[in-house]
């Protein structure tokens, strides 16, 4: 039990100086880092046809702009939605971002009920966000554990995203905290086995 409060109690600590971190980036080095990295996936994406993105919140790396110019070249790209009844994180399709948009659970960004629900099965490619990434592929989350059982379903490669600052040597984990394939920041990508 007392692990298990050590593991819990690193965990908030590295989320929260996290936080701090993320809160000191100006609009302009997200900018910058955001291109960077949305042209570096550029180079992963062509072989991907079912994406499903992420709705960046403010002191993410915007990937919007890579998702739509994505929808443009015919690229299946989808969303995730909270399901309110079953408490879980699923996924829609997006064609129109412009209309098709409302603002869900917890603020985020997600297709609203319109849009038509994609097996998360089906995806071959998966950008997700993260607090801090490890070099062995571990993922530290906002705590809540819905990426985590979101990615418990999909079977295509998944990606964290994030900047170089979020990547360290090693990060505290639990057996149900989910693992990326490769990680992209604005100066590289790394690739892991799963």
């Amino acid at each position: 039990m007392m692990e298990q409060q050590e593991l819990e109690k690193q965990k908030s600590e590295l989320r929260a100086k996290m936080r701090a971190a993320l809160a000191d980036v100006s609009p302009t080095v997200r900018m910058a880092a955001s291109i960077e990295v949305c042209d570096r996936l550029k180079s992963q994406i062509p072989s991907a046809h079912m994406i499903l993105f992420y709705a960046p919140l403010a002191d993410e790396l915007d990937v919007w702009p890579l998702m739509e110019e994505s929808i443009a070249l015919g690229t299946t790209c989808a969303l995730p939605f909270f399901d309110a009844g079953k408490n879980i994180y699923g996924a829609r399709k997006i064609e129109k971002p412009a209309t098709e948009i409302i603002t869900g659970k917890f603020g985020v960004r997600e297709p609203a009920s319109n849009c038509d629900e994609i097996p998360l099965e089906k995806f071959n490619l998966i950008l997700v966000p993260g607090m801090a990434f490890d070099l062995r592929g571990n993922r530290l989350g906002h705590g809540r554990g819905f990426y985590d059982r979101l990615l418990t379903g999909i079977s295509g490669l998944k990606c964290g995203v994030c900047y170089d600052g979020q990547l360290f040597p090693e990060i505290p984990i639990e057996a149900h905290d989910a693992k990326v394939n490769f990680i992209v920041t604005p100066s590289k990508l790394l690739k892991h086995q799963v």
